[in-house]
């Protein structure tokens, strides 16, 4: 019944904002979106004005990489690993014989978008109940307050936001099941959340930081090797190694790829600046060379109204993650619901890891990124969802506060996304 409860919310959650996107005027500040879609084969009238609305920003990039590979060096600022599973799925759509049409990329990548949200908020669920000792309340409270992201119409949009959220829970819910009574079976379950973390990576270069995860229990398992090498011991070191390189090529393959195009001997034109480079990245590069970001770059007076925008996140993320790190947040749950066997002290080492993670990604976006993209990219951080759904058992004023911030920016945002229109 709780589960049914998500999903009824989660639908009319997202039709609230799709009837909010369709009511926007016009085509927009920008007309990126009809060139992006224009070609011999058009989509039926109604079906191509919807896809309009939710190819904007981000998106365009997203559709035009899978439509026909990456053209220039700027769009690989935008997660391959995105890209190519929407290429993918629209390949296996053709081979069922449907026709191919401008815009069946980014129809599909709606729907791979809507998908991923849907399974991201009862993964959440589940690793809620797994952290807070099967505490139904808190888990279906945290589910729902994904639900309404202030990411908003990002979570719909051909945009990677929500699948690297599915990706990044999965990884957690799986690490957090490597800790359960069957021994034999708790290394695979380490090793598959390393590989989840690593495709979560190729999607969004915030994945990276889950693998922080795997770091920390492969420092702490050295140390228990101190008393003894035992087989355990040796096999919980062997699986987080693996872990964290398949984190690593998570990150590492797409910049090979772009290695090999643009700075091999087959290149066939003059080799990029960052080739030369010690860590030669085409990610760090276009992201300053062509975004801006950097230290402090995006520091001017003319962008006070973004940081004005992102604020509230800003300040929910930190004081959830010192709240997660300095506190105590478990506490004998009401409704119990049976879950993953974890001892307080494992609860709590997760727990502290994915605050540290939150605390570190949200330091660097405020002084190295677009500010304003807190409100998306924090869809993949749940420590300050957990802080709000534990405050809100409370009815505490903050949580009940933030909440109504949640749904007046999504909404609000939601009609300057169709319109083209920050914050993005």
């Amino acid at each position: 019944r709780l589960i049914r409860s998500l999903i009824l919310t989660f639908a009319a959650w997202k039709v609230l904002l799709l009837l909010i996107a369709l009511c926007s005027p016009g085509p927009g500040y920008d007309t990126s979106t009809t060139l992006a879609l224009r070609g011999d084969t058009q989509l039926p009238g109604p079906l191509a004005y919807v896809i309009g609305k939710l190819v904007r920003w981000d998106a365009i990039y997203f559709v035009k990489a899978a439509t026909r590979g990456y053209r220039y060096e700027q769009e690989w600022a935008f997660g391959w690993g995105f890209t190519r599973l929407i290429a993918l799925c629209t390949a296996a759509i053709r081979k069922f014989g449907v026709p191919h049409y401008d815009g069946l990329e980014a129809i599909v990548a709606i729907i791979i978008a809507h998908s991923a949200h849907l399974l991201s908020v009862l993964v959440l669920y589940h690793l809620t109940l797994a952290i807070f000792a099967g505490a139904a309340g808190t888990a279906l409270t945290a589910a729902a307050l994904h639900i309404i992201s202030p990411a908003g119409l990002f979570l719909s949009a051909p945009c990677a936001e929500s699948s690297c959220a599915l990706l990044t829970f999965s990884g957690c819910l799986l690490f957090t099941k490597s800790f359960g009574p069957n021994s034999l079976g708790r290394d695979p379950l380490v090793i598959a959340s390393g590989v989840l973390f690593g495709v979560a990576t190729t999607f969004r270069s915030n994945g990276l930081l889950s693998g922080i995860l795997l770091l920390e229990e492969a420092f702490r398992t050295l140390y228990f090797l101190r008393h003894g090498f035992y087989l355990s011991t040796v096999r919980r070191l062997f699986a987080t190694g693996l872990g964290g390189v398949a984190v690593a090529v998570g990150f590492l393959l797409p910049q090979y790829i772009a290695y090999s195009e643009y700075c091999g001997q087959s290149s066939g034109s003059a080799p990029r600046p960052w080739c030369d480079r010690a860590l030669p990245s085409i990610y760090t590069f276009v992201q300053v060379h062509y975004w801006n970001n950097g230290l402090f770059n995006y520091w001017t007076l003319s962008n006070a109204p973004l940081f004005i925008l992102g604020a509230p996140m800003f300040i929910i993320m930190t004081v959830s993650g010192l709240w997660a790190i300095r506190d105590s947040p478990f506490s004998q749950p009401k409704n119990v619901t049976k879950t993953v066997d974890l001892t307080e002290p494992q609860r709590y080492q997760i727990l502290r890891n994915l605050a540290a993670t939150q605390l570190l990604l949200t330091v660097y976006t405020l002084i190295t990124a677009h500010a304003q993209i807190i409100t998306r990219i924090s869809s993949a951080s749940p420590v300050w969802v957990w802080f709000l759904a534990v405050a809100y058992a409370k009815d505490e004023s903050i949580a009940r506060h933030f909440i109504s911030f949640m749904v007046i920016y999504a909404v609000v945002q939601g009609g300057l996304f169709a319109l083209f229109l920050p914050p993005a």
